[in-house]
């Protein structure tokens, strides 16, 4: 089965292409196809996702696949929850990965409370209109280092410190990264979602 990944990113792609696997479900992404991104004018990952997995599914006439993801800082109320991407361009910073680390390091410089979630929400719908979205959700708890910490990953990989492995994401092996990280859980779920109601 072929799905559209509602996403430009390639880590993204990379990380789902290798859960989704025992599906035998190709994945392609949204621009390889020709596909605008969605707007996004919601406050939730799931509005989010769904909305990114509609345009998707319409403008491709697939199934689509959405994930929604971000840090959700406890210190900050949440935030910046769905703003994660573009959470550096808030303090005159370029978009980008690494302006977001930083941006987020000088935040939270005199903040002893680290504490931090990494959410993803991911969609799945089998047409535009679908009435019955798949909809799972992982959620990894751990905190922020005070600076950055190993080379694999993308995004807030390189400051997010998991207590139960003494390692942040980005120095743990990527197949020990998918299968712990928030995106890897809700892909479980998926996989078993999908199993059931579409396979």
């Amino acid at each position: 089965m072929k799905i559209v990944l509602a996403s430009h990113n390639l880590g993204k792609l990379a990380e789902l292409q290798a859960l989704m696997a025992p599906l035998g479900v190709e994945l392609v992404t949204q621009e390889a196809l020709g596909v605008a991104e969605a707007e996004e004018p919601f406050h939730t990952f799931v509005e989010n996702a769904l909305v990114k997995a509609r345009h998707a599914s319409q403008a491709s006439g697939l199934p689509a696949l959405a994930d929604d993801a971000g840090l959700c800082v406890q210190a900050f109320g949440g935030e910046p929850g769905v703003q994660t991407a573009s959470f550096a361009t808030r303090f005159g910073y370029e978009k980008g990965d690494a302006n977001n680390v930083r941006a987020l390091l000088e935040q939270m410089a005199s903040i002893d409370d680290r504490r931090a979630s990494m959410v993803s929400t991911l969609v799945a719908v089998r047409s535009p209109e679908d009435p019955e979205p798949l909809i799972a959700v992982g959620r990894v708890r751990g905190e922020i280092t005070r600076a950055p910490r190993g080379s694999g990953g993308f995004g807030f990989d390189p400051v997010m410190f998991l207590p139960e492995f003494g390692k942040t994401f980005a120095e743990l092996p990527p197949e020990v990264k998918n299968a712990h990280s928030h995106r890897g859980r809700a892909a479980q779920q998926m996989l078993s979602l999908m199993r059931e109601c579409w396979l």
